[in-house]
């Protein structure tokens, strides 16, 4: 079996960061009218990053004085960058800033990179060195760091939502003061991927199908990246989005990463409702800000 916390493990992501701060992050913001509104305006911002490669992002900030709190949206699993998640209401910009990043390869940071969906999950990955995750986790790192830079946020209310990369990046870097997170790539990978044939970890079982040898490099690789390693150093309050009872990551096989997360953890298995999970998300996130009156951002259709 693989040690997940190994000091090699350690050194793997000290060498990222390292690298990572050679790199000053040259902020370029621009504001984008078409998408501003009487309640938030709305920039482009593109950073620099491990390699060097540039990322591009939308930050949105709500009129008045401010500070507000901050959601976080790191890269996703997906190649277009959305301002706020598909199918979340507009006004949830008229009480929170908001930065979605599009990491390298994504849509608007796909020069010179262009990413494959699927494929990404196994770029470079039987290598730890050239893995394109490692370039990806820097890159949504970078994200957290431009936000916090901004007087406009409220630095006791930083909420990162996504899927693993929101808690890899709360493990790696100070400043997310809550994380919601939606385990989809990097919990026990090598071992629940042959039990699945779905995507994304399919991926993984398409690869291997391919490069039989390569099966032990791909291992060592993943262990860099498990979630149950970064688990002990993220304090945060955090939402686990589980997967509905009976699936692959339900609770109950979430359950050794919420013991070895130090921060109060809330565990929501999905009903496989959009509107129950949705709702369900923003509530949460509201309540930890303090914004009481999130009805009134909630989608029309998630409204009592």
């Amino acid at each position: 079996m693989i040690d997940l916390t190994p000091a090699a493990v350690r050194e793997y992501w000290r060498d990222a960061l390292d690298a990572l701060a050679r790199h000053p992050a040259r902020p370029e913001v621009e504001r984008l009218p078409l998408r501003s509104t009487a309640f938030a305006t709305l920039y482009g911002v593109r950073l620099t990053s491990l390699g060097p490669y540039r990322l591009f992002g939308y930050l949105s900030i709500p009129t008045g004085a401010g500070p507000f709190p901050a959601i976080y949206y790191p890269p996703k699993y997906q190649s277009v960058l959305e301002i706020i998640p598909q199918g979340t209401a507009n006004l949830q910009r008229s009480r929170y800033v908001t930065f979605a990043l599009a990491a390298r390869g994504q849509r608007n940071a796909d020069s010179p990179y262009a990413a494959m969906f699927p494929g990404l999950l196994t770029e470079g990955i039987d290598s730890a060195t050239s893995y394109i995750f490692r370039g990806i986790v820097a890159d949504s790192i970078r994200g957290l760091e431009f936000l916090l830079t901004r007087r406009e946020v409220d630095a006791a209310r930083v909420v990162v939502a996504g899927n693993d990369l929101a808690l890899i990046t709360a493990a790696l870097t100070a400043g997310a003061t809550h994380v919601v997170a939606t385990p989809a790539l990097f919990y026990k990978t090598a071992e629940l991927a042959p039990k699945t044939q779905a995507y994304p970890l399919e991926e993984i079982n398409d690869y291997l199908r391919l490069y039989p040898a390569c099966a032990e490099a791909v291992r060592r690789t993943l262990a860099n990246y498990d979630l149950r390693g970064f688990a002990p150093s993220i304090t945060a309050t955090t939402l686990l989005m589980a997967g509905a009872s009976g699936t692959l990551l339900d609770g109950l096989a979430l359950n050794p990463l919420v013991t070895a997360l130090q921060g109060h953890v809330t565990v929501y298995e999905s009903q496989q409702s959009l509107y129950k999970d949705g709702v369900y998300g923003e509530r949460w996130m509201a309540a930890q800000c303090g914004i009481a009156d999130v009805q009134s951002i909630l989608p029309e259709r998630w409204r009592d």
